[in-house]
């Protein structure tokens, strides 16, 4: 058989995943990369991978696509690593930098401030430093392991998913593993396996990770990150997509 091609992301919430895979004999049926949001999901959408860790807005760019995983990066209540950062309250905000990493985080940001703040920003892609902003009325969509630290930084900081479910009252799904097209059951199974053996060896992988004294990375991946796709998770997932499918109507 052909190896497998997956794209994970990088970032500190998908460690789990990553220390399972690599502590499972599913080395050697993968072709794994490591990549930011946006480069997941277009290896996906261009057929350069097989199964992608992808930010779930990206599932409507791809003609073909299944949920291949009983996990995902999702969060019930704060994530704590996917932020708005303002110098004002939400309601005056008149300029939004997007992230470049995440089109999802980016679309939630809109949908948001759309239905649940009722205020509509111009929105700012490709800000020479999208990460900062010294102006009053500007604010900015950061997700990852570039928020961690950051949250004392800024007078306003809302925290997407909290805001979310403040919303909607379900938790939230960010990304999924999504194949593009039909995956062995088989290899299926043995890859929700490796998954699982990374999330029940959690403490095993913190004693590999570096730590940070302004962000606690245990609590991060232990009560932050909610990793199982449960059924309100996937209710929450279509519906996000209803909402981006309404932003532009």
């Amino acid at each position: 058989m052909n190896k497998i091609r997956i794209s994970a992301v990088s970032y500190t919430n998908t460690k789990p995943f990553i220390y399972g895979i690599q502590h499972s004999g599913l080395s050697d049926k993968i072709e794994m990369s490591l990549d930011m949001p946006s480069d997941c999901a277009q290896k996906l959408i261009d057929d350069v991978v097989d199964i992608g860790l992808i930010p779930v807005a990206a599932t409507l760019n791809l003609p073909q696509w299944e949920i291949v995983s009983e996990y995902c990066i999702g969060a019930v209540g704060p994530v704590n690593s996917v932020f708005v950062f303002s110098n004002c309250d939400i309601k005056a905000v008149k300029y939004l930098q997007l992230d470049p990493e995440s089109r999802s985080s980016n679309n939630l940001a809109r949908v948001l401030l759309k239905n649940y703040w009722q205020v509509s920003p111009e929105l700012i892609k490709n800000a020479v430093d999208y990460s900062e902003s010294t102006d009053a009325n500007t604010a900015f969509v950061q997700i990852g392991d570039r928020t961690f630290g950051k949250k004392e930084k800024y007078t306003y900081v809302y925290d997407l998913a909290g805001e979310w479910q403040k919303f909607t009252g379900l938790p939230f799904m960010f990304a999924g593993w999504i194949a593009n097209k039909p995956i062995p059951q088989d290899f299926m199974d043995e890859f929700n396996a490796a998954l699982k053996y990374g999330l029940d060896h959690r403490a095993e992988l913190f004693k590999e990770l570096p730590v940070r004294h302004d962000f606690d990375i245990p609590d991060y991946l232990m009560h932050k990150i909610d990793f199982d796709l449960t059924d309100d998770k996937r209710k929450a997932f279509y519906m996000f997509l209803d909402y981006i499918k309404a932003l532009d109507a």
